[in-house]
């Protein structure tokens, strides 16, 4: 693969993208990557005064809509207002936040990070299916290397950590990604199920979500190692616009350790690919969102 850059994003003129997330970060610069492409970008915000600022600072064919992923009657009255969608990009995120519960009472990283999106790939699917090229990207992390779904404290009732429960959201994202392929296959529908990690980028997740240490340490590095939040963008970006790509691919950055760079193909973690575990953790996935699969 040559140094892909965003201005290597074929003409997206006529799709409708949905991003999660959109109003910073990666989901900023996703959003405004794929604007100057011609794209109709739908940006599902959960702040609505900080998505009507971020929308100033761009140009194309935007929309504001509001999707508050900590609760799933959001993510059901947002379904209901999108009528086309050829590419769900699932951004959004939440890193290391002291232990918080949705409003359905789901720990706030597993329910962000992972739930919210699968009810809302499950409920867009139809629509999808419908689209032009459909895919669906979905955004994990290096740290999925450290994750384990604890099924027996899914919500860290019993014990809880930051870190730990935010790599189990991010192993999430894998397992879903890689079974939601496989299901889609079977199924014969012709929608892409793909994934992507930003390496090291820095955004405002690492300010806003840890508390204490964790944060103090963020800033400097942030400074120091991480890559900007647009190159951050550039693996998702090719996941959901690049010619080529094949159903459960991981795109993250090329550079030493992932870290930082331009996209590459890269492998999902081991825990990801094993197939009983992700058919008994999307069967749960459906049980607690209530959103099964056509």
């Amino acid at each position: 693969m040559t140094k892909w850059k965003s201005s290597d994003i074929p003409d997206q003129t006529g799709r409708t993208f949905v991003v999660t997330g959109a109003n910073s970060g990666l989901g900023l610069e996703t959003t405004r990557a794929l604007a100057a492409h011609g794209a109709h970008v739908i940006m599902a915000v959960r702040d609505q005064a900080k998505g009507r600022a971020a929308l100033e600072r761009l140009d194309g064919n935007l929309e504001l809509r509001q999707l508050d992923l900590a609760d799933l009657d959001s993510v059901h009255a947002f379904a209901e207002t999108v009528t086309k969608v050829d590419v769900l990009v699932n951004n959004a995120g939440v890193m290391m936040p002291p232990r918080t519960l949705t409003q359905q009472g789901f720990e706030l990283q597993l329910g962000t990070n992972h739930l919210a999106h699968f009810a809302l790939t499950g409920l867009l699917l139809g629509k999808l299916a419908k689209g032009d090229a459909p895919r669906v990207v979905t955004v994990s992390s290096g740290l999925a290397s450290r994750g384990k779904i604890d099924f027996d404290d899914l919500n860290g009732a019993k014990s809880y950590s930051p870190t730990t429960y935010y790599a189990q959201s991010k192993l999430a994202n894998q397992l879903f990604t890689l079974e939601l392929a496989r299901r889609l296959a079977t199924a014969g529908l012709p929608v892409t199920a793909l994934m992507a990690h930003p390496g090291y980028a820095a955004t405002n997740l690492q300010s806003t979500g840890p508390r204490g240490l964790m944060n103090l340490l963020m800033k400097p590095s942030n400074l120091l190692l991480a890559q900007s939040a647009a190159m951050g963008a550039l693996p998702q970006l090719y996941a959901a616009t690049a010619p080529g790509v094949k159903p459960g691919e991981y795109y993250g950055p090329d550079g030493l350790g992932d870290m930082r760079g331009h996209p590459k193909l890269v492998r999902p973690v081991k825990a990801a690919t094993d197939e009983a575990a992700a058919r008994r953790f999307w069967e749960l996935s459906e049980k607690l969102t209530g959103v099964e699969y056509p």
